[in-house]
């Protein structure tokens, strides 16, 4: 693998981009398709440079439904043609007792990790304002529908659903317009959430911010293109483009917002 490539992207994410080589090599070796995890987007941009640099390979990234945030990748040689069963997905709905009680995103999201299984066996979950559902990896379909039968202190069944009976998604990114001084964490969060830059580097500290799903510990952790904040009790936030300077060397930024 060329070595530079590493100099493109952060230090911590070399294991990623290491895996992302094996993967190619498979492929090139095996003339056989590679289906990947769920891949955040920082995930699948890297993933999406690495291919587009180093290899011939085709690649497609799928999951679940149109708008998906999480995906998986398919890495295939040129020959080949996907389909979309091939991207191993099943979608369940959660049932649950609606009129006495309610979820959420983070109890979902907890329960499903602390089932035994790693996030990356695990998509998009969206609701629509009252019924929820998940995007799980086939593989750990059976494990996953008889070992979560209760999230909190409610008993949920997980119902297999066809693709056609996706919900639409309550929260939509809404787009916004910003420029920072710079792109650290802290920064770049005072200013989405007009805040003070005390009170963010503050949120970081006591562990309320994470980024692609890894709590932050670092106020000045530089952020990159299509990573995505959380922010416990503001809401997310993603880099979606930067658009060069202003005349006062400002970043000018495309942000995604969700405002709770």
């Amino acid at each position: 693998m060329d070595a530079n490539i590493y100099q493109h992207f952060r230090n911590d994410e070399r294991p990623f981009i290491d895996a992302v080589q094996d993967w190619i090599e498979k492929v090139q070796m095996q003339y056989a398709p590679y289906l990947t995890d769920f891949l955040d987007p920082r995930q699948a941009f890297i993933l999406e440079t690495i291919v587009r640099q180093q290899s011939d390979l085709q690649f497609q990234f799928y999951g679940g439904y149109e708008q998906a945030e999480r995906t998986r990748c398919l890495i295939y040689p040129d020959y080949y043609t996907p389909v979309q069963d091939e991207f191993d997905i099943i979608l369940f709905e959660i049932k649950y007792p609606e009129k006495f009680t309610q979820l959420s995103h983070g109890k979902i999201l907890g329960t499903l990790v602390h089932s035994g299984m790693k996030r990356e066996f695990f998509g998009d979950i969206i609701s629509d304002g009252q019924q929820w559902q998940v995007f799980v990896a086939k593989e750990v379909q059976n494990y996953v529908q008889l070992q979560v039968t209760k999230m909190g202190s409610v008993h949920i069944r997980l119902i297999e659903k066809n693709y056609t009976e996706v919900l639409s998604p309550k929260d939509a990114w809404l787009e916004e317009a910003t420029t920072v001084s710079s792109m650290r964490l802290d920064t770049v969060i005072a200013s989405v959430f007009s805040i003070s830059r005390q009170r963010s580097k503050l949120l970081i500290e006591t562990g309320k911010v994470k980024v692609n799903w890894r709590v932050a510990e670092r106020p000045d952790f530089m952020l990159e293109l299509l990573d995505i904040v959380s922010i416990r009790g503001f809401g997310r936030l993603q880099i979606q483009k930067q658009g060069g300077t202003t005349k006062k060397e400002k970043i000018r930024l495309a942000i995604g917002v969700l405002r709770k």
